[in-house]
């Protein structure tokens, strides 16, 4: 190992991660860093302490101190506060319907719709006492022409499998409760309807926008004589919530970070102003923020770099999902790319990657390199990235690793912002905060860091971040037994 590499190695690996919020805001400041410290990211160390420092100030932009990330928060809560009371947000603040959390009392059989890529499942779970007892699983594929097709044909084709699962279970005569995941933007009007507002990730089925879905795919289930209700239309990020208050009832967020992100949360019915049902026995409801969008009205342009203008310019939706693309899974790569591509315009990386090679897995790759002090699976990937027949050194894979670390860092502080914006909000002794997606569960570092800004930028509101299973397909039957037991409750 050399000197730069055994150098670097020192100053990037992390502690051994704490329990989630067992660090202490005010302990963090006992010592000589000032709190502003705290949220910079490791110095890159090089033997060319020259070229260290030109790349450092090339990519300057992308390092967020303390005081850019308490204007984030700001923002964040003005755009909430305006998304609550129907004015003009980037934030949806979309109300969910769902007045409360398990409560160990969900009894019964339930089906479970999972939409939100190329695969779709159909779920079994049986409960008892708020227990999973028994849980049957089928998945299927959605072909190009179903996702880029007439709506109608996509969700006769959901009814079709919802159909080949239970005949294939011998279920064809039961009657179920059904709890629909339907993972894109939508307005709801209920705890079982909802308007789609836009298709992302590979979607554009015609025909669909400002459809109730639900009820689509209620007409498309009686067309096949199946005695199945849709009692729950929900998407992934409020099934994460129920999911993680399943496990531990303190818990009252839910964040999805994985290819995009989202947020939502337990807010104070008094607070939200749309409502299309009696909520006078309602005290909290879920809130789905939908902070993907965060910034597309121009209220976070004082975070973007030319980086993120470039990126932005090469998605298939330009100029919207703003905060989505500082954060998410599917640009994190790509982000890594137009860095590593402006240095080697300015000679200080010795080439240019590849269009689309780097992708997030490198950026975590890249990030557990770093933390081992290793440089030889990075210098392999930049090798297929960059050429054969590009000379790469080992201070090469340190910068490319460094560019990584900038990177992550900027995007544990952004979602960090968010969740502490959200437990000030909430101002409860202790909230637990469920956490899904391929970024949180694979990045080497995200857990950690997130723990730590969280503490800094909420430091007298005690949280736990905790990995969530399934809050798509075990949240969707979850809340439908939750709506089964107040459908009990209120006849």
């Amino acid at each position: 190992m050399s000197a730069a590499v055994a150098a670097a190695a020192a100053e990037t690996r992390p502690p051994p991660p704490a329990l989630n919020g067992a660090l202490n805001g005010h302990a963090l400041l006992n010592g000589d860093r000032r709190w502003e410290d705290h949220f910079l990211p490791t110095p890159l160390r090089l033997d060319d302490k020259i070229r260290a420092q030109k790349i450092e100030a090339r990519i300057s932009k992308m390092v967020l101190c303390g005081a850019t990330l308490r204007r984030v928060a700001d923002v964040f809560e003005h755009e909430i506060e305006a998304g609550l009371q129907e004015r003009p947000s980037s934030l949806q603040m979309e109300n969910t319907y769902v007045p409360e959390l398990p409560d160990g009392t969900e009894e019964g059989s339930f089906l479970a719709l999972d939409l939100g890529g190329t695969n779709f499942r159909v779920l079994f779970l049986e409960l008892r006492s708020g227990q999973l007892v028994q849980e049957k699983v089928k998945q299927y594929h959605i072909s190009d022409a179903l996702r880029l097709g007439p709506g109608d044909d996509l969700f006769n084709f959901l009814a079709d499998c919802v159909q080949d699962f239970i005949c294939a279970e011998g279920m064809e005569n039961d009657t179920f409760s059904l709890g629909f995941t339907f993972s894109f933007p939508m307005k709801q009007h209920s705890i079982s309807s909802g308007e789609l507002i836009t298709w992302t990730k590979s979607f554009k089925c015609g025909g669909l926008e400002g459809v109730d879905v639900a009820a689509l795919l209620q007409q498309c289930l009686r067309a096949r004589n199946l005695d199945v209700t849709v009692r729950v239309l929900l998407n992934d990020t409020t099934g994460t919530l129920v999911a993680g208050a399943h496990a531990d009832p303190a818990v009252g967020i839910g964040v999805i970070l994985g290819t995009g992100s989202n947020g939502c949360y337990m807010e104070r019915a008094e607070r939200v102003q749309h409502w299309e049902r009696p909520h006078q026995t309602v005290h909290d409801v879920c809130v789905d923020v939908e902070w993907g969008a965060f910034g597309d009205n121009g209220c976070l342009n004082f975070l973007r770099t030319e980086f993120d203008d470039e990126v932005d310019a090469r998605s298939l939706l330009v100029a919207s999902f703003t905060f989505e693309k500082y954060i998410g899974g599917k640009y994190l790569g790509e982000i890594l790319t137009s860095v590593l591509s402006a240095l080697a315009r300015d000679k200080l990386f010795p080439a240019a990657p590849r269009p689309s090679f780097l992708q997030t897995a490198h950026v975590s790759l890249f990030e557990e390199e770093n933390c081992a002090g290793e440089v030889s699976r990075t210098l392999a990937a930049l090798h297929d990235a960059c050429g054969a027949d590009v000379t790469l050194s080992s201070a090469d894979a340190l910068v490319a690793q460094h560019v990584a670390h900038v990177i992550s860092n900027r995007a544990a502080q952004l979602v960090s912002v968010c969740i502490s914006t959200l437990l000030r909000r909430m101002d409860r002794p202790y909230v637990g905060v469920a956490v899904d997606g391929s970024v949180y569960k694979h990045h080497p570092r995200i857990a950690h860091l997130m723990d730590k800004y969280i503490t800094l930028l909420a430091p007298d509101h005690p949280f736990s971040l905790r990995g969530a299973e399934d809050g798509s397909g075990k949240g969707s039957a979850l809340t439908a037994a939750i709506a089964a037991r107040i459908a009990v409750r209120e006849s």
